[in-house]
């Protein structure tokens, strides 16, 4: 005889269903139930069989106590999304359903540990966002990073000058390739939280996109989802958040002073130094008037031919800059025995690879999955015969 799973929250069903990005009616056919069944358990009209709650585990991957989980409330605080414009509704999902899982790690590990103080400056924004003028930005940058007490020159590691702030960072694979980074200012937590692509991006990029969600941060504190629907709005907070990141990693004097040639070799040599994407330089180069509009169009030419489009010189030497605070949380209740890795992910339990992202853990840490990479096996004749012979014997 079956028996309905009382007290399944629909809320979590509806999360972990776009958290694989499957539509209802996909997963309805996929675990044999009616999509009008299916409709049912996600409105919260009608709870499933217990079979059927099985089944849902094993489809998505969710141990079955995730649906049963007391919903998690919604930050009531705008997402601000790159390229909302053109990314998929599911795939903002995807990564939206994510953001809240971060929120609920976090709330675990603040059980445990005290994170730094909110140390954000608070700058004074117009009420209307496009209001906010070139030069206001360039001087926020400035103050942002006289705050930091960064010296003349390129902006040190920006994901632990943010952490250091009081910014939670993570990093995700979002699976989309439209969607780069996204923050969020949390009314719930009262600081910002900012999540990275860990899919396409290099190091260069991915510090551009973090100085870009700090611009949203920083400049956008009174913007709303109105403001975001609206299409020219929308591209103007983008392109302001864009020109603080621009100022903030490439201050004007300091860029001059080291920047002997406007070139692409002269940008490629700062590269490394500057942790900038010469496309980056290209644009400030533009702003600062050292290329006008026929030079800039002639340099972007020049930058395709190479094939840099699809990846630049240095992209892949370059390391990228990782989250530490949310990490190390979990390493400190392991290695301390606090928590098990069995324990935590019985009061997390979300699929634990994703738990292991979301925490910049390594793969693993808490049982996930761990890559194995195929390697060639040696035939039983050759280690029988004696046929190898190790560094160590030829040496002697």
């Amino acid at each position: 005889m079956s028996t309905i799973a009382v007290g399944f929250v629909s809320e979590r069903l509806v999360e972990a269903r776009k958290s694989k990005g499957i539509s209802a009616v996909d997963l309805a056919s996929m675990i044999e139930v009616s999509a009008q069944s299916l409709s049912k358990y996600e409105n919260g009209h009608q709870a499933p069989r217990r079979e059927v709650v099985e089944r849902l585990s094993k489809t998505l991957g969710f141990a079955e106590q995730y649906f049963f989980r007391v919903p998690y409330d919604s930050d009531q605080n705008p997402i601000f999304w790159r390229a909302k414009l053109t990314a998929q509704a599911s795939d903002l999902d995807r990564a939206s359903v994510r953001l809240k899982w971060l929120k609920e790690i976090v709330d675990y590990v603040g059980d445990f540990f005290d994170f730094p103080q909110l140390q954000l400056m608070e700058a004074s924004i117009p009420d209307d966002p496009l209001q906010i003028s070139t030069d206001l930005i360039e001087l926020i940058a400035a103050e942002v990073r006289g705050n930091w007490s960064v010296k003349r020159g390129p902006m040190p590691d920006i994901v632990e000058k943010l952490e250091e702030s009081g910014v939670l960072v993570s990093r995700i694979h979002v699976g989309a390739e439209k969607v780069d980074a996204f923050s969020q200012w949390s009314d719930r937590f009262h600081i910002p939280f900012i999540v990275l692509s860990r899919d396409k991006a290099s190091a260069v990029r991915q510090r551009f996109d973090a100085a870009h969600e700090l611009g949203h941060i920083l400049l956008h504190p009174k913007v709303t989802d109105r403001h975001l629907n609206n299409r020219a709005t929308y591209k103007a907070l983008e392109k302001q958040a864009d020109t603080f990141a621009s100022f903030l990693l490439l201050p004007e004097r300091d860029f001059l002073d080291e920047l002997f040639s406007p070139t692409l070799d002269g940008f490629l040599s700062l590269k490394e130094r500057w942790g900038v994407s010469v496309a980056a330089m290209i644009m400030r180069s533009g702003s600062l008037g050292l290329l006008d509009e026929a030079a800039t169009r002639r340099m972007w030419m020049n930058y395709t031919r190479r094939g840099w489009r699809k990846g630049e010189p240095l992209d892949g030497k370059l390391e990228k800059e990782s989250p530490y605070l949310i990490r190390r949380s979990f390493e400190m209740l392991i290695d301390a025995g606090v928590q098990s890795p069995a324990e935590i992910c019985n009061a997390l339990p979300f699929p634990v690879g994703d738990l292991e992202e979301l925490a910049d853990l390594e793969a693993g840490t808490l049982g996930g999955p761990v890559e194995q990479k195929a390697e060639p096996v040696f035939k039983d004749h050759i280690l029988s015969t004696g046929n190898v012979v190790s560094i160590n014997d030829r040496r002697r």
